[in-house]
């Protein structure tokens, strides 16, 4: 395989990531790309993200209880919401912990970032 398959397949995988509502699962990933790349195969994703990862573009997301999602890596600071029925999880566009960096907490943790997952019913599901 040549360096501009490489580049072809890697530039859509990151193209489907950039699109998505919230952070992808490799599966998600490899079935979002396969619609636009013929054949591609699942090792294919997992090295794409590999390389993707490493050149910065993008960043994991975990999770609690599942394998990381990915998400480009200039969404800035956000926060997530994982439908339990669905199973999609989608970016929050506030942040309702209202607790900057720097504050200092009683027993003298000193915070610096934090990350929140919401769960519930997306509005598909609630229907």
């Amino acid at each position: 395989m040549g360096t501009g398959r490489q580049t072809r397949q890697r530039s859509a995988i990151l193209g489907k990531i950039r699109e998505a509502e919230g952070p992808l699962s490799i599966a998600q990933i490899h079935e979002r790309a396969g619609g636009e790349i013929p054949r591609l195969g699942i090792a294919t994703v997992y090295r794409a993200v590999k390389a993707l990862r490493e050149g910065g573009e993008i960043v994991a997301v975990e999770l609690p209880g599942e394998e990381p999602h990915y998400e480009t890596a200039d969404r800035g600071h956000h926060h997530h919401f994982r439908c339990r029925v669905c199973e999609q999880t989608y970016d929050l566009g506030v942040c309702p912990v209202g607790i900057p960096r720097g504050t200092m907490l009683p027993g003298g943790y000193t915070v610096e970032d934090h990350s929140l997952t919401l769960y519930g019913r997306c509005a598909d599901c609630v229907a």
